[in-house]
């Protein structure tokens, strides 16, 4: 038991030194969603508290980022989330693609897949109320109908 503990022990402090990339991609800034969308501040609120973590290059990374294997985790999600969704190159997309998105979005938000649970549970400011959904949704559909 103690050979395992020590094994274990020593595994978790070799994984601290393979960090995860947290440099932020270069962008243009004039390329953002909210840039280029201009949703009014409520809602522009509701996308940073809740969207721009994992779908945008201006991540804020928590604490727990520092800690490996955690940090591994979230890179990957963060990683996959910018590879669906990158609202910060939103105007280097087509039109069809930001049609698509925004029906995306939509239908994430309305199902409840959006924010992830196992963002809100970390992040409990992240969780959506029934206003914040309408509103956003509401927006949404509106941004999407204008295009």
């Amino acid at each position: 038991m103690k050979y395992f503990l020590f094994t274990l022990l020593a595994a978790l402090i070799i994984m601290q030194f393979f960090r995860i990339d947290k440099s932020v991609p270069e962008y243009n800034k004039t390329n953002d969603f909210i840039a280029l969308e201009s949703p009014p501040e409520a809602v522009s609120h509701i996308l940073v508290k809740a969207c721009y973590d994992c779908h945008s290059n201006e991540t804020i990374y928590p604490w727990y980022s520092e800690v490996a294997p955690l940090s591994w985790w979230l890179a990957s999600h963060i990683d996959e989330g910018r590879e669906h969704l990158n609202y910060s190159t939103w105007g280097e997309q087509s039109l069809k693609r930001k049609k698509h998105k925004l029906e995306e979005m939509i239908e994430e938000v309305e199902e409840g897949e959006m924010p992830l649970t196992s963002y809100t549970l970390a992040h409990w400011e992240a969780s959506l109320t029934a206003d914040e959904k309408a509103a956003l949704i509401n927006w949404l559909t509106k941004v999407n109908s204008g295009l």
